[in-house]
């Protein structure tokens, strides 16, 4: 495995399924918990039966101050043009404060509503052609785009915030997932499931920091805090030492899991890296404002 990086992770926390409708407070009590406990961003998942990520990003921008958000958008939702003035008016009007996850995935309801029968790798290239467009616009360039699923001529914002770099994550498994994260993400996200152990993850962050060095890799995995605190901290360096750049815990609706995770888990992997020693460095994406000057904050103190 890959020697752990002298820069500690990021560390970002999910709202949780269907919080967002069985309370319409709890979001906003959960942000709170996790801008409270340091956390670099709050994920904010798109998927059915789910507010819209952009609303709900946007009313929780306005109720805490320097909480990151780590919005999920669908690549075949909108038109990539739509999506860069969404993504420059929230960096704009939040400080710099956005993350943004790309889902390859369609809503089934949306796909059959439009009668689009795309395959799994041409899911894929569409997404490559909206990352394109899409990083072109937020970084301030005009575009002429001419791909199978995405056209836009002259294309550009007017007055973009470039001043706040907004990180691509991408998700998946798969090889084509595996090649457009390398060739279009900053971060390459993915799920501690089964076939996801420490070394699995390992050999894929070997693979794909040869085709790109930049490359951070983010871990999707539960942290509840009623687990045993130590076994969780063990668990997240494990992955460090696989090559994971930043986490995106998530816990139960309570949002006293963000702060007893903040107060414990992470001072704890905090300790396990101090204990190992430095390491080789490793390249960070540009951070939205308000998550840590460097890219690389853990939790604080």
């Amino acid at each position: 495995m890959s020697s752990v990086s002298q820069n500690v992770p990021l560390l970002h926390w999910s709202l949780p399924a269907g919080g967002d409708r069985a309370d319409t407070a709890r979001p906003a009590r959960i942000a709170h918990a996790a801008e409270r406990a340091g956390f670099a961003s709050l994920f904010v998942p798109v998927g059915r039966g789910r507010v819209d990520p952009w609303h709900l990003a946007s009313v929780l921008a306005g109720r805490t101050e320097r909480i990151g958000f780590l919005v999920g958008v669908r690549a075949g939702s909108v038109t990539p043009t739509l999506l860069a003035q969404q993504a420059d008016a929230f960096r704009r009007f939040t400080g710099g404060r956005l993350r943004l996850n790309i889902v390859t995935a369609d809503d089934r309801a949306e796909r059959r509503s439009r009668g689009e029968q795309l395959a799994h790798d041409q899911r894929y290239g569409r997404t490559d052609e909206v990352m394109a467009v899409l990083r072109a616009l937020l970084d301030g360039r005009s575009i002429d785009f001419q791909g199978q699923h995405v056209q836009v001529e002259g294309a550009r914002l007017t007055d973009p915030a470039v001043e706040h770099k907004v990180p691509l994550y991408l998700g998946g498994v798969s090889e084509a997932a595996e090649n457009l994260a390398a060739r279009r993400a900053d971060v390459h996200l993915l799920w501690s499931e089964a076939e996801q152990s420490p070394a699995e993850v390992a050999a894929r962050v070997a693979r794909l920091r040869d085709r790109n060095p930049a490359l951070r890799f983010a871990l999707r995995l539960s942290a509840e805090a009623g687990r045993d605190h130590e076994g969780a901290a063990r668990r997240l360096h494990a992955y460090c030492r696989a090559g994971v750049d930043e986490f995106v815990l998530s816990g139960s609706a309570d949002p006293d899991d963000a702060l007893r995770v903040g107060e414990d888990v992470a001072p704890r992997l905090r300790a396990l890296l101090a204990e190992e020693g430095t390491g080789t460095e490793r390249a960070a994406a540009p951070p939205p404002r308000g998550t840590g000057g460097d890219g690389a904050a853990l939790v604080s103190d």
